[in-house]
């Protein structure tokens, strides 16, 4: 079941967080979790849509931003924050795309407690995929 005001509110923080950052050919950074969000919506499992939607708008947040654990921590529930850690890539980790592929494919919230356990998932890709087309604004 989706919470139109949890994807919102990650939504909002992630605009708010990336603006005026752009990525590697120059586009508007935001467009990337905004496709990332789409490809969630998409294939979530419907028990846990609004918490992967919000996990896939903030997945970089941590990491190339200023946005802090415990802001997201007072923000969103445990899941989506939890969420949002397996999918931040830490200092040493290798830079594959295991993670994204992991979220675009719509794994739910729940999965993301053991999925950073696994090393074979490596950590946070980068931002190559320019490929999918641009969610709707709704998101």
């Amino acid at each position: 079941m989706s919470d139109p005001s949890m994807i919102h509110a990650a939504r909002q923080l992630a605009t708010r967080a990336h603006r005026g950052q752009t990525d590697k050919a120059g586009a508007d950074y935001i467009d990337h979790p905004r496709r990332v969000a789409s490809g969630a919506l998409a294939h979530a499992d419907p028990a846990w849509q609004a918490e992967t939607v919000a996990a896939a708008w903030l997945h970089d947040v941590l990491e190339d931003t200023p946005v802090t654990r415990d802001e997201l921590a007072r923000r969103f529930p445990a899941e989506v924050v939890e969420a949002v850690e397996a999918l931040t890539r830490h200092d040493g980790e290798p830079a594959d795309d295991g993670h994204r592929q992991w979220l675009a494919q719509g794994r739910t919230v729940a999965e993301s407690r053991g999925h950073r356990q696994q090393p074979e998932h490596g950590g946070r890709g980068g931002h190559q995929d320019r490929s999918d087309p641009q969610a709707p604004g709704d998101l």
